[in-house]
């Protein structure tokens, strides 16, 4: 049998698998996002998920300051899937547990050549944080529909 967190060779086992994204995700859910940008601003983004079904849903992002900014497209659970693929020879992979808007979240941490990722357990989906060159981002919160 083959494992459904490794989607090829030389790469990592990815956190969650696609059917495991696409039931967390549900009929929709959207997502708030903090950016710390290496100025010192902050700002925000939103991602929400919409028109869900077996094989994705329809994402739309927009700066929340600007909703009219908002783009959309249509994109896979295993497109997502495969954004959390890593490279096994440069990336690492420990746990540990992150204190956020969300509460403690038992979290994976990638640690790669760009940057470094967590993904929490209990979340499945994109990175709850994820820090490069001076910019991190952060979940803030996961609303469902």
């Amino acid at each position: 049998m083959t494992d459904p967190r490794i989607i090829g060779p030389g790469l990592l086992p990815t956190p969650f698998t696609a059917e495991e994204i696409r039931d967390a995700t549900g009929k929709g859910k959207t997502i708030r996002i903090r950016i710390d940008l290496p100025d010192g601003t902050h700002q925000f983004r939103i991602n929400r998920f919409r028109e869900t079904d077996a094989e994705g849903a329809t994402l739309e992002r927009w700066p929340e300051a600007s909703p009219e900014e908002m783009t959309a497209n249509r994109v896979t659970w295993a497109e997502l899937q495969g954004h959390a693929a890593f490279d096994a020879e440069t990336t690492s992979v420990s746990t540990g547990i992150l204190s956020l808007a969300l509460g403690d979240v038992n979290c994976l941490r990638y640690d790669t050549e760009g940057g470094t990722f967590w993904f929490s357990l209990a979340h499945p989906g994109m990175p709850v944080r994820y820090e490069s060159a001076g910019t991190r981002t952060t979940v803030v919160s996961v609303d469902h529909a």
